[in-house]
């Protein structure tokens, strides 16, 4: 028996961005992953080439606002003839309930993926 994987590809941004872009690049939406245990929650974002120091997380309000910036590749000596992930950069907003604790909020970034851990406030938690 086989499965069939759905092909999913990048999909850019449709709305304006506020504010002036500083970089005239594409800005891709990254696919998400959302987990839950009885005290968290873990969002899984995919980013390919966004690494720790190229990443930009916001929390205003009940809105999570996530910004990955990638490095254009400078490869000169390689000629592309096949690409399924095009450059650019990413961007993806969260609305957040109050049932998260904003002081307790991780973030992690490996191998191209954001890891975030929202913790559940202890008021929620007792419900």
């Amino acid at each position: 028996m086989t499965s069939a994987i759905a092909e999913r590809k990048k999909e850019e941004v449709a709305t304006p961005q506020t504010g002036e872009p500083i970089r005239n690049r594409r800005v891709f939406v990254p696919l998400a992953d959302i987990y839950e245990t009885k005290d968290r929650l873990f969002i899984l974002a995919d980013m390919p080439g966004v690494d720790e120091q190229s990443i930009d997380i916001t929390l205003e309000k009940n809105v999570l606002t996530i910004n990955g910036f990638t490095a254009p590749n400078t490869e000169n000596e390689l000629k592309l003839v096949h690409c399924e992930c095009p450059e650019g950069n990413y961007r993806r907003v969260f609305a957040l309930s109050e049932e998260v604790d904003r002081d307790g909020i991780e973030a992690t970034v490996k191998n191209g993926v954001l890891k975030l851990i929202l913790p559940k406030s202890q008021k929620s938690m007792t419900r």
